[in-house]
């Protein structure tokens, strides 16, 4: 045998035993990948089929509710808690923003009038708030025209033209701009509570204007002209089914001594200025995203409901200097702060709780969901869902918070009488920003605001989900 053959030979037989022992190939749920994860389950072991009995015939979500943790949890003392009373609801819509900001400025309407018990009109400026939404919308249309579909900002106004959500610069916007009236003058209507045949409607009508005004080889003069055509269908709808928002109107009240006012005449510009009085634009918005740079100012683009107004801004802090000024403001300003979190994250909604550890996975189902708060925000499992107001807070011996009281606009029914308790631990996690006023923030905090924001998309992890 020659040299040759016998090296061919040695190799021939590497390469086969090399084969035996090849990694295996686990692209796919192979036959060997599917022997894998069924001996991964003893589906014999009386636990394993007690637990298939358990699991497959019941909510998952009501077997994982940790007791003990639960059972530890029902103390609704707080050391500081301001007065409030009445508890608002907004229904099937997705106005939570815009009842929390209103939730603040009736707060003080109530203090300064000594009122029992007040409320403002949501659908007065949710009337406008759709209406500048339509703006925007069609504006933005005009804007990206020559931009071929599938664009991502295209796509992005096309996906959902006309959304219930919204930010804190909203409701400075709407409030400045319009006003405020009290809640009798325009009350709510079957559709401002139940929105979603209205937003279908409207999003059809939007979507089917917007081809319109792609399509059309007119001028921007003439496509803004057309615009306004089409506003004129927008503004018809809100008035069938919002009501007439009103210009002027007369009104007067009845303080918690029985002493009634006499009637007087108001716009909503006029009712603001003389029982609300205060700047909104005083106010900032400080988040906490670790997914992001702390000490930066922020920008959301599209993150508004008014073509010439501003975007969300926002200053990005750490959380221990976001508690600090929520604190501050809280306690020693005596104010209402409003804020936004992941609401659906750890709630018990019956009993109105939010703490860490209330539902425990591993213990039933042996999995662990764990992640960091960065984590859960730059894979899309957390995000701003809802807003809310904090109206107090309990402070431990050493002055730091232990739990907060929360204000929700559920209605009186959710929570403890509409009331909810977040512990701070779920402060930590999933709360994400709160409303200040400029005045308690540091010099050096006050200097960011200064910066050119830094300006992110409208798809980036950190846009707010009640923005949509």
């Amino acid at each position: 045998m020659t040299c040759k053959r016998v090296v061919s030979l040695i190799l021939t037989s590497f390469l086969v035993i090399a084969s035996l022992f090849a990694e295996k190939d686990y692209r796919g749920i192979t036959p060997d990948v599917l022997k894998i994860l069924e001996t991964s389950v003893n589906v014999n072991a009386p636990q394993t089929k007690a637990l298939i009995n358990a699991v497959s015939a019941n909510d998952v979500g009501k077997l994982v509710v940790n007791k003990r943790v639960k059972d530890s949890l029902f103390d609704w003392n707080f050391s500081f808690r301001l007065k409030t009373k009445g508890v608002t609801n907004q229904k099937s819509s997705g106005r939570c923003w815009l009842f929390a900001g209103l939730n603040i400025l009736r707060y003080r309407v109530a203090q300064r009038l000594n009122l029992e018990k007040f409320e403002l009109s949501q659908s007065y400026n949710f009337f406008y708030d759709k209406l500048e939404k339509a703006n925007l919308f069609l504006e933005k249309i005009i804007e990206t025209r020559n931009r071929p579909i599938g664009d991502r900002t295209v796509d992005f106004l096309l996906k959902n033209p006309i959304p219930d959500g919204g930010q804190w610069n909203m409701v400075v916007a709407l409030v400045n701009k319009y006003g405020v009236v009290p809640k009798e003058i325009m009350p709510e209507t079957y559709n401002t509570s139940n929105t979603r045949r209205i937003n279908q409607i409207l999003a059809t009508l939007l979507r089917r204007d917007a081809a319109i005004l792609r399509e059309s080889k007119k001028s921007e003069v003439e496509l803004r002209k057309m615009k306004i055509e089409m506003l004129k269908d927008v503004y018809r709808l809100l008035v069938y089914t919002f009501g007439v928002p009103p210009k002027q109107f007369k009104w007067r009240y009845k303080d918690k001594n029985g002493k009634i006012s006499p009637w007087k005449t108001y716009t909503p510009q006029s009712f603001f200025k003389e029982f609300v009085n205060v700047d909104l634009n005083d106010y900032v918005v400080v988040y906490n995203c670790p997914a992001k740079k702390y000490y930066k100012l922020y920008s959301i683009s599209l993150d508004r409901d008014m073509a010439d107004r501003q975007d969300l801004t926002f200053l990005n802090l750490p959380i221990e200097e976001v508690k600090k000024l929520t604190l501050k403001t809280l306690t020693q300003d005596k104010e209402p702060v409003w804020f936004g979190c992941d609401v659906g994250k750890e709630l018990l909604n019956k009993d109105g709780i939010m703490a860490p550890d209330t539902y425990d996975y591993k213990s039933l189902l042996g999995i662990d969901l764990s992640m960091t708060k960065k984590q859960i925000i730059l894979y899309r499992h957390s995000i701003p869902t809802h807003a809310m107001v904090f109206t107090g807070v309990d402070l431990g011996p050493d002055g730091k918070p232990i739990k907060w009281l929360v204000e929700n606009s559920w209605g009186s029914k959710a929570g403890k009488n509409g009331m909810y308790v977040m512990y701070d631990k779920w402060f930590d996690y999933y709360l994400y920003e709160v409303v200040i006023p400029k005045k308690n923030l540091t010099p050096e905090m006050l200097k960011l605001l200064k910066q050119k924001p830094i300006v992110v998309p409208p798809w980036d992890p950190m846009y707010d989900f009640f923005s949509h």
